[in-house]
């Protein structure tokens, strides 16, 4: 059986979050120590737009057992470039709040955000993301006064 709706009937988090166990998993450009997401640009330059990642991953988070992941490398430009980041680059698009992400996941693990303070989200994305950035994002979150 097969049924077609509109996007604003499928994407909207009330309806999709009605199915138990629902899994969202999206992918971002930039995740900052605190777990926002900027997925649609880097800066003010656009690589995409948000799509449904907003509404799927509060859907998850309405859905009976539901999960939400953010998936992403650890690096970019041939690693040169940490994804996880102290900050969004100046002019990055939040595509997703700290406070809608459960689990950020990289090839160095899964970090659980949902419900833990500042400090222990710090810990958990320096300790998924590539070990050659981890002291510099330690360094820095000491600095920002997050670790």
């Amino acid at each position: 059986m097969l049924e077609m709706r509109p996007a604003d009937y499928v994407n909207d988090p009330a309806i999709a979050g009605q199915n138990d166990n629902l899994v969202a998993i999206n992918g971002t450009l930039q995740v900052d120590l605190m777990g926002q997401c900027g997925s649609e640009s880097i800066g003010p330059r656009f690589y995409s737009s948000t799509g449904g990642q907003t509404d799927f991953i509060r859907a998850a988070n309405r859905s009976k057992g539901g999960r939400a992941m953010i998936v992403t490398p650890s690096t970019a430009k041939n690693g040169t470039i940490s994804r996880i980041v102290p900050m969004l680059t100046e002019g990055t698009l939040v595509s997703t709040s700290k406070n809608d992400v459960n689990y950020v996941v990289t090839e160095y693990g899964v970090a659980t955000l949902r419900g833990k303070t500042i400090r222990q989200r710090v810990q958990e994305l320096i300790a998924v993301a590539h070990p050659d950035f981890r002291g510099e994002l330690l360094a820095t979150a000491k600095k920002m006064n997050l670790a």
